[in-house]
């Protein structure tokens, strides 16, 4: 069933105007907050976003999330990178890859539920960065990870990914 949903999802960018419930909005984020990350420091935070001036807004700063104009709302991922800071230095600097699996669980459970999706991205683009992490008063010790695009689809892309043997190395 897994990989039936890693195979269905798509980066959506055409919604309908439905709403997407809190409780919806509930099981995507703990599906967020029960990703992997280092030495389990969670170093993300989440804005939900469903105020349509902010998004209109939002598309407005990023120049490939336009897809936020029909989108019902945005999950904004934010990286505290300061969480991983520790004495013993272990898991300083993951949270790139921390707050990826976050975002990556969003986008297979959107899909599990029959929402549609796009990961949008900031980090490490600092003008785009920046820009949103204004219209979100973000911390200047926190980092705009990403932007997650949810909304009933209302179109149905190709699949584009696909398994491939050449790049596949077996150390046996």
């Amino acid at each position: 069933m897994t990989l039936e949903i890693i195979k269905n999802r798509r980066s959506i960018r055409k919604y309908k105007p439905t709403p997407v419930s809190d409780e919806q909005v509930k099981a995507l984020l703990e599906a967020a907050m029960l990703a992997p990350s280092a030495c389990n420091t969670r170093p993300w935070r989440f804005v939900v976003i469903t105020n349509r001036e902010k998004l209109d807004g939002l598309a407005e700063l990023h120049p490939y999330a336009k897809m936020l104009k029909t989108a019902a709302l945005c999950i904004a991922v934010i990286a505290l990178p300061k969480t991983q800071e520790r004495d013993d230095d272990l898991p300083q600097g993951f949270w790139p890859q921390d707050c990826g699996a976050a975002t990556q669980n969003i986008l297979l459970q959107a899909e599990a539920m029959g929402l549609g999706s796009c990961w949008c991205g900031l980090y490490p683009k600092d003008k785009t960065q920046s820009a949103v992490g204004n219209a979100l008063s973000v911390p200047a010790d926190e980092v705009p990870f990403c932007l997650i695009a949810i909304g009933e689809k209302d179109e149905d892309p190709k699949q584009r990914g696909f398994y491939d043997e050449e790049r596949v190395a077996w150390v046996r």
